[in-house]
């Protein structure tokens, strides 16, 4: 049941991540635009340049508000990061108990008590 909730999860995370990836792509070319407008209006000198690159700079940064749902695609892949942590957390606890010699010593004691 438990793995069945996992993948309840992870699906839903998966077709949200999905839907998500345009706006998480708008979101992050403007936010490189912004950037680079912000590094060009501080090397400015002339005023023109500096009230160009404002207003270039204003209708991008409106263009990054615009892809704000694109966090949610970003909370998406963190949900079907921590789904696939936990399946994959019993495999290596099983693995670590099985490769343990001091557990398998403990077994075959027992099972050596028990005769």
């Amino acid at each position: 049941m438990k793995k069945f909730g996992l993948l309840l999860a992870g699906g839903i995370a998966a077709v949200v991540l999905l839907s998500t990836i345009g706006p998480m792509v708008g979101l992050l070319v403007s936010l490189v635009l912004l950037y680079f407008i912000f590094k060009q209006f501080l090397k400015a000198n002339s005023t023109g340049a500096k009230i160009g690159l404002g207003i270039i700079g204003a209708i991008v940064l409106v263009a990054s508000i615009h892809n704000i749902p694109a966090i949610i695609g970003v909370a998406a892949a963190y949900v079907l990061y921590l789904v696939y942590k936990k399946w994959n957390e019993n495999k290596h606890t099983k693995i670590k108990e099985e490769s343990d010699p001091f557990v398998n010593f403990e077994k075959q004691w027992n099972e050596l008590k028990n005769y």
